[in-house]
């Protein structure tokens, strides 16, 4: 994804932070345990005199010397964590810890970029797009019942508006806690405001907070992107380009509402069928009854989603005016 320059310092100064911070922890629990067992600051100095010994050893080409100190430094290292245990300390006290093991807050492993640096990329969009402050507000701890009833029947399930939610709340709920493992997709449909965006939300909330890389676009946000992609010379567009096909879970929302014409109807198809080939989960959110969708973006695009999405119609009146009304 394209940054500024003055983004990617921003992350970069970020990750220079979390080290800085990491160490001085590190720092700190050193001194108090240097204090409190003095002990294990002489079994450090050792550890310290021996790894001398060990280079020392590979510079003269003693490869039994060097070996005798590895061994020796691993039997200080087991006492020392010992000590620790038994003072009631975690064996991993005095070690450096990182937000991201992987990469150890460099932000890189090797010369490729991490997978929390292109979340950290992801997250500065979505700070200045604002999408953080509304999954603050929609998620599941916000979530509510009490706007769905018991009297609204679908007929080709015979599920209440309540019983409906419900199981797409269980559906949400298993799609996120198997999304490593299950590869899934999820299609909402149904009428305007009867919760399709608010689950979407749900889901991209928890993902987020895992650490999975999450995109949302309304319809007309994704296809404007991929038009300026295929059309112009947009180096943001093309690399937005291709986290549209690559992020762990892709949320098109209110599909239906964009201006439709055979582009878009092929951009879908192809958005789709790629993510699926590269086996990454998408969330789509449509007001289309399925005839509908079909006239609009063809059977090849909707064979591909019947077949490998789960798909959901909610039922219930406009939450949005109920709120109003009260």
């Amino acid at each position: 994804m394209a940054l500024k320059n003055s983004q990617y310092d921003a992350i970069i100064r970020e990750y220079n932070q979390r080290q800085l911070q990491s160490r001085h922890v590190q720092d700190q629990h050193l001194k108090e345990i240097y204090k409190v067992l003095p002990e294990i600051q002489e079994l450090d100095a050792s550890v310290s005199s021996l790894s001398v010994a060990g280079v020392k050893s590979i510079l003269n080409g003693n490869e039994s010397a060097l070996a005798a100190s590895r061994e020796k430094i691993e039997q200080l290292s087991r006492k020392r964590k010992e000590l620790l245990l038994a003072n009631g300390y975690p064996d991993d006290y005095l070690d450096l810890h990182y937000s991201c093991s992987d990469c150890m807050d460099t932000g890189y492993i090797g010369n490729e970029k991490c997978h929390c640096f292109k979340q950290a990329t992801i997250d500065m969009l979505y700070t200045q797009s604002n999408i953080k402050d509304v999954l603050n507000r929609e998620n599941f701890n916000t979530f509510s019942y009490e706007y769905y009833s018991d009297d609204q029947i679908n007929p080709s399930t015979g599920l209440s508006s309540l019983e409906t939610i419900q199981y797409a709340v269980k559906e949400c709920r298993n799609f996120i806690d198997t999304f490593d493992t299950n590869f899934r997709n999820l299609l909402f449909y149904g009428d305007t405001g009867v919760g399709k965006t608010f689950l979407s939300n749900c889901v991209a909330k928890e993902l987020i907070d895992s650490a999975h890389s999450v995109i949302y676009f309304s319809a007309f946000q994704l296809f404007d992107i991929l038009a300026k992609s295929t059309f112009g010379k947009d180096a943001e567009a093309d690399d937005m380009n291709q986290y549209i096909f690559d992020c762990d879970l892709l949320i098109i929302d209110d599909l239906g509402t964009e201006l439709t014409n055979s582009f878009v109807a092929s951009q879908l198809f192809l958005c789709v069928n790629e993510r699926l080939l590269r086996k990454k989960s998408t969330i789509i959110s449509t007001n289309l009854p399925i005839d509908m969708f079909i006239e609009t973006y063809s059977e090849r695009t909707f064979s591909r989603i019947s077949s490998n999405y789960t798909m959901i119609k909610l039922i219930g009146d406009d939450i949005r005016i109920k709120k109003r009304l009260r």
